[in-house]
């Protein structure tokens, strides 16, 4: 049986709820949300990930939990929302989404210096990227002719990608570990869904 956190009330491994209590957005409820929304699930991986936005004189924050359970990926977003009468309050969301459903994992490496690159000596900045459907962007360019002379109208041709969460982690902003975590939890992902899809080497 777990025990529940210290200051949380959460249940959930100890691993995961120290990467929420790090990102400093209201633990206890996001433990709380995300803990529903495992429903009981074994944690095979997990990635916390914090930003701060700001607008004019605000200050917004945002947190995104992902969470790996044998048959499930768990998404958790929570938000900083300003109401009338300048009051602050937060709005958490969770969605489950089966495993089967999971149609790519998709990882943006942006390395400095790539002429000297050696894993492990490098930093980096990575999007990851996951698709399931939800959401679809259809990039669009004219369509090209073999023909340099050519000046006909040969339409359109595009490219239809999944792209229904993005998250940005830089190793300046973040740290080298926040972006070892995220690369390590896109591999788990990658082979729970049919093999990995990286394509690179993961130090």
């Amino acid at each position: 049986m777990r025990r529940a956190a210290p200051n949380t009330g959460s249940s959930l491994p100890a691993g995961l709820t120290r990467s929420i209590t790090h990102a400093g957005y209201y633990p206890a409820l996001v433990c709380d949300v995300v803990e529903s929304a495992v429903a009981g699930d074994a944690v095979a991986a997990h990635l916390v990930h914090q930003e701060t936005t700001f607008d004019q004189d605000s200050v917004m924050r945002h947190v995104t939990v992902l969470v790996v359970t044998p048959a499930r990926l768990v998404i958790a977003h929570a938000d900083d929302h300003a109401v009338p009468g300048d009051q602050l309050v937060a709005t958490a969301t969770t969605e489950t989404i089966p495993l089967a459903a999971v149609r790519g994992v998709m990882v943006t490496h942006v390395v400095s210096d790539p002429e000297t690159f050696s894993p492990g000596t490098h930093s980096r900045d990575i999007t990851l990227t996951l698709g399931w459907g939800a959401v679809s962007r259809l990039d669009l360019l004219p369509a090209q002719c073999a023909d340099p002379d050519c000046q006909a109208d040969h339409g359109l041709e595009g490219t239809l990608a999944s792209d229904d969460i993005s998250l940005r982690i830089s190793a300046a902003a973040d740290g080298a570990e926040a972006v070892a975590a995220a690369l390590s939890f896109a591999r788990d992902l990658s082979g729970r869904i049919g093999g990995s899809s990286l394509g690179v080497s993961i130090p």
